[in-house]
């Protein structure tokens, strides 16, 4: 299993911007969509971001849409989370996981518990 580590977090005033990193191990990463979830104190683990083999195919949640970006650059083993105009309501830890596509048509996924590796999250608050 690929195994990840998030970084990159840290106190931000809202309107400001972050971005996150997830570093992946492993020579098959490039086989793996790799999504964002977020989870703050009191609420249950939600969908942020998730990105395909490439940026070609992305998909975000309505509340992030248009000021987050996800990216990967595979040759750094990396997926990145670029957030813009961050909000108080953003203040989570945020995850990265990976998904294994189980076929060429179905390649990302919102789902959290289809996903197989996770890590161990980083802090992110946005002060008002």
């Amino acid at each position: 299993q690929v195994q990840l580590v998030e970084s990159g977090g840290g106190l931000v005033q809202a309107g400001g911007s972050l971005r996150l990193s997830c570093a992946a191990s492993g020579r098959t990463f490039s086989s793996y969509s790799v999504g964002w979830f977020r989870q703050a104190p009191g609420k249950e683990r939600e969908f942020v971001a998730t990105v395909g083999w490439s940026d070609s195919i992305t998909y975000y949640s309505d509340s992030v849409k248009g000021r987050f970006t996800i990216s990967r650059d595979n040759a750094k083993n990396t997926v990145y989370l670029q957030m813009n105009s961050l909000r108080p309501g953003d203040t989570a830890v945020y995850y990265c996981a990976a998904y294994r596509p189980r076929s060429s048509i179905v390649v990302i996924s919102a789902k959290a518990e289809e996903y197989e590796s996770w890590g161990q999250g980083t802090q992110v608050t946005v002060s008002s």
